[in-house]
């Protein structure tokens, strides 16, 4: 990772604050979280989408795109038993100072999100029995030279609608590509190409209920 714990003003992502602690992000018109309740949504997609946490046994990797705030590796760390790996990849990573503003909305996340700031910068964060790694840069380049496959997807972008680079077709085969066999994935997104895309590379995708306003989220099992 780049130097995190001490970035330049012009490297932190340009946000707007919600009611003091719900970011914004001005490049994408689009809230990092659920204003109708970020951690509830973390365990309903994220979580439950992937029948976790009754998957973690010692050495499950999750894997993410879109890293934001930190929310769903939090929230796993909450859950974890055993050590499992997680990796991330995010393209803006927020500064130190905005994580703890984020964090603040999250109380009972406290110590683990003291933790993630802690370790901010770091190659590997442990948030309890997460260990954790942030892979900076555009996920179009970083996803394809990752070497490992993932045993569950956190699909955690922003919305297809104002950042399409980020679910388009070539996304999705690579996170298929680096799936491991009956490996799966869940997003909050029911968008029809998210879906197709993820059907194309390969995975069985269901439609499930939403969580908040949103009717519908996907999840599916790599079966092709």
């Amino acid at each position: 990772m780049s130097d995190l714990t001490h970035p330049r003003p012009d490297d932190e992502p340009a946000l707007d604050w919600r009611d003091g602690s719900v970011p914004v992000s001005q490049r994408f018109d689009d809230p990092y979280f659920s204003l109708s309740g970020g951690l509830e949504e973390t365990r309903h997609v994220f979580l439950a989408g992937n029948d976790l946490p009754a998957r973690l046994v010692p050495g499950v990797h999750v894997a993410e795109t879109g890293f934001g705030t930190g929310l769903n590796a939090l929230a796993l760390a909450q859950v974890a038993t055993v050590p499992v790996r997680m990796t991330s990849f995010e393209a803006f990573p927020m500064s130190r100072a905005q994580l703890e503003q984020a964090h603040a909305a999250f109380p009972e996340l406290a110590d683990l999100a003291a933790a993630l700031r802690g370790g901010w910068g770091q190659g590997v964060i442990r948030l309890g029995q997460v260990a954790l790694t942030v892979v900076l840069g555009d996920v179009r380049q970083t996803l394809p030279a990752w070497e490992q496959a993932a045993d569950a997807w956190f699909l955690d972008g922003f919305s297809p609608a104002k950042n399409p680079q980020m679910w388009g077709a070539d996304v999705m085969a690579q996170v298929a590509a680096h799936t491991a066999p009956g490996g799966t994935f869940a997003t909050y997104t029911a968008a029809g190409h998210v879906r197709g895309a993820l059907a194309e590379a390969g995975f069985t995708v269901t439609r499930s209920p939403g969580f908040g306003r949103k009717r519908h989220m996907s999840r599916g099992v790599l079966t092709g």
